[in-house]
């Protein structure tokens, strides 16, 4: 077989896109908006001072930062986009000081004529760059200085307890005094106001400002770049070429090696569970455990955007408010999936190799205990984090960082790290001897060494930012964690994962499932790893990154095309023998992946990453729906279907019972489809129009988002929620009962003698 050209491949791809990726990370430091010395008005007074404003974005952090509102389009979607709403309120304010002066009038009095000349006027008191870069200071005029004060006693009302905000402070979801102490207050602001200059002004020497001109306001020209429009119509370009090569290439494949020979019984009825094998079955408890937790905190998010100030009458923001629960929501759903991960590589790593390393059961345990270490120690950090109870490098330390996916303090960070390169040798010191012992699959051995590798170095990213980092340095590292550790590499890891299950099955032959994954892998990371830049299109970054990201983002979206050959493949395999049916609904949950790879990952994903599209949709629900039904329904699913596969292991010989099986596949994949169909992608779709039509801060506003027909659709997601919820509640039935005993029969299943003593 050609294994050799595909590595080739593999090593030339993974090397000229991290090239790539580098390179725009360097430039990225000349580009980005600087943090000032100082901003002054013109007549020497001071408005504010580096210290606040880096002192500011600590603030911002602790409070919940991107789990609270939004800041550059990332972030939750209840609170507005700071942003965009600060340079709304701000641009009114003055075109209205203007228009009372000049014409005695309110702007929206004025006559077309009028308008356009107050706007010309606003754009030319706000584009301008003042930065200097010998005094590091931002000059500003002092109707300007006055127009930020103005701003500023506002939020500093929304912050704190003025009664007259409370509706306003129910419809964002934010409890009462979010921010207690008047200095953090006044450095809040400043940090809010220093990330809305780099949306409005223009990078020197050019006409787009730090954001590349978002967000759309119509009032100061932030439009979209011609950039923006010729990219997104390449991107549909090159998606097109990339499903049509890919196409030619499927159809010049021969993908079977010859007449399938299935084996008559089931070869992992051979299975001997070593004793770090079975110490993984706790891990599938905490899996199912913290699963439930994130559907519960999942149901209160949801309803604090019809209930701002609490559960059902009950005043529960005073203890767990939005940005706390929604900070729990998408951290859990991140830890539970990679538990399940990492519990399935330390199942397969003793049953492929058939060797058990000393003390490997200690390490497996050892490991366990620092995960719960983690996961309760970093929510708890959240809390006091959220109650304004940690200074600030405390709380950087064990509060919340404020950065979406990756919210959790530096401390717990670190020790996730070295968690993940505990589980990296234990997993490489189990399967080392399968390299002696089956040089057939060295192959896929190694990729899957590779694959396992990636998960603990690609994690490090999150060290990469301080406490003071420039936001625009913060995010991109920020996504290296979240598109390359979670979106890349343990797609990667869990398709070997698969791969191996299947072989060892005797369902896919060995030649075919290295050529295959390795094909994948190659495939997968030429659009995958350079994609990254779709996330950053309007985070302070050189223009370039538009071309990139627009371009390798469609291709991200070729080999999803073709998913449906996996979806029939394991579905041909779920019926290649009686015996198989064992293994019905692990391979069921493996097909829905498939399905929500091509629609969750796919479709919904390229429907918001062109940059035009992107620039209307950054920040709405439409974000929602491709996270959910990428993050769940695709990652999500591996994960249950890789811990079935293990529980089955650990059952081997027992027959289950799979009605509570069956009925939580379907409730769970029915309710995921229900909760983006009739909810979010309404939701999103008015909120789309409403952002082209008058501007983000308009869909992202409470007058826009707590409109009787917005909250209808709110309330309509409870449908696909409480089906998904009755599917949730089923596995964990099934699973506590596969303990218990009844999940399983009495029957034993059929054994097939074997010599084989791994899977």
């Amino acid at each position: 077989m050609r294994y050799t050209r595909l590595w080739i491949s593999l090593a030339i791809v993974f090397i000229a896109s991290f090239a790539i990726l580098g390179y725009y990370g360097g430039r990225l430091y000349q580009t980005m908006p600087p943090i000032p010395e100082r901003v002054v008005v013109s007549d020497g007074t001071v408005l504010f001072t580096k210290k606040d404003i880096q002192d500011g974005q600590n603030v911002w952090q602790s409070i919940g930062g991107q789990e609270l509102g939004s800041i550059w389009g990332h972030g939750a979607y209840v609170a507005p986009d700071w942003n965009a709403d600060w340079l709304h309120r701000q641009s009114m304010w003055l075109l209205n000081n203007w228009a009372g002066k000049d014409y005695g009038k309110t702007y929206s009095a004025l006559d077309d004529e009028a308008k356009a000349a107050l706007q010309a006027r606003l754009k030319n008191e706000i584009r301008p760059n003042t930065f200097n870069k010998d005094t590091k200071e931002i000059t500003i005029s002092p109707i300007r200085a006055e127009a930020i004060r103005n701003v500023s006693q506002h939020y500093a009302s929304l912050f704190t307890d003025d009664p007259r905000l409370n509706k306003l402070r129910e419809a964002y979801a934010m409890p009462k005094n979010v921010i207690k102490d008047d200095t953090r207050l006044s450095a809040f602001i400043s940090y809010i106001w220093w990330t809305t200059w780099a949306t409005e002004t223009n990078r020197p020497n050019d006409k787009v400002t730090y954001t590349n001109n978002w967000p759309n306001e119509e009032l100061i020209d932030n439009k979209p770049t011609g950039e923006m429009l010729v990219w997104s119509v390449l991107s549909f370009v090159i998606l097109l070429a990339g499903v049509g090569a890919l196409a030619w290439y499927y159809a010049t494949q021969k993908h079977h090696e010859g007449d399938e020979d299935f084996p008559k019984k089931d070869p992992l009825l051979a299975l001997n569970a070593t004793p770090s094998m079975k110490a993984t079955q706790k891990y599938f408890w905490v899996v199912v455990a913290l699963w439930l937790v994130q559907v519960l905190l999942g149901a209160i998010t949801g309803h604090y955007q019809v209930e701002g100030s609490g559960f059902y009458g009950i005043p529960i923001d005073k203890w767990i408010p939005y940005s706390l629960t929604r900070s729990w929501h998408t951290q859990l759903g991140i830890l539970w999936i990679a538990t399940a991960w990492l519990a399935t590589g330390l199942f397969i790593g003793p049953a492929v190799s058939g060797h058990e390393p000393k003390f490997q059961r200690f390490g497996v345990n050892f490991l366990f205990v620092c995960l719960l270490i983690i996961v309760v120690g970093s929510m708890v950090g959240q809390w006091f984090a959220v109650q304004q109870k940690l200074g600030h490098t405390t709380n950087f330390w064990f509060g919340h960082q404020g950065y979406e996916y990756t919210d959790t303090g530096r401390f717990w960070q670190i020790f996730l790290t070295v968690g993940l390169f505990l589980w990296l040798f234990l997993m490489a010191r189990a399967i080392w001897p399968a390299f002696k012992t089956l040089k057939e699959s060295r192959h896929l051995l190694a990729l899957f060494l590779i694959a396992s590798l990636a998960i603990p170095v690609f994690y490090i990213p999150a060290l990469l930012w301080g406490q003071h980092s420039n936001l625009a340095i913060a995010e991109y590292w920020r996504w290296w964690v979240v598109h390359l550790w979670v979106e890349g590499f343990f797609e990667v890891f869990a398709t070997v994962v698969m791969a191996f299950l299947f072989t060892r099955m005797g369902l896919l032959g060995l030649r075919t499932a290295t050529t295959s994954v390795l094909f994948s892998t190659v495939i997968f990371l030429f659009g995958g790893i350079i994609g990254t830049f779709h996330h950053l299109y309007f985070s302070g970054t050189p223009t370039g990154v538009i071309a990139f990201g627009a371009s390798f983002s469609a291709l991200e979206v070729v080999p999803l095309v073709f998913i449906g050959f996996e979806a029939y493949e394991n579905l041909t395999r779920s019926r290649a023998k009686p015996w198989v049916s064992a293994y019905r609904w692990p391979i069921y949950f493996f097909i829905s992946v498939a399905f929500w790879n091509l629609v969750g990952a796919g479709l919904f994903g390229f429907f918001i990453n062109p940059p035009i599209a992107l620039y209307y949709m950054q920040g709405l629900n439409t974000t929602a729906v491709h996270g959910h039904t990428a993050l769940f329904g695709v990652y999500g699913m591996l994960g249950i279907g890789l811990m079935l596969f293990c529980l089955r292991g650990l059952t081997v010989k027992k027959e289950w019972k799979t009605g509570a099986l069956k009925f939580a596949f379907w409730a769970i994949n029915i309710g995921l489809a229900l909760m983006v169909l009739i909810s979010l992608i309404p939701i999103g779709l008015m909120q789309t129009w409403a952002s082209v039509q008058h501007g983000m801060w308009y869909a992202r506003s409470a007058t826009f988002m707590s409109q009787d027909i917005v909250h209808t659709f709110v309330w309509l997601r409870i449908v696909g929620d409480t089906i998904f919820s009755l599917g949730a509640l089923a596995l964990v039935w099934f699973i506590i009962g596969l303990v218990t005993g009844w999940s399983v029969s009495k029957d034993r299943l059929d054994y097939a003698e074997t010599d084989h003593k791994n899977i």
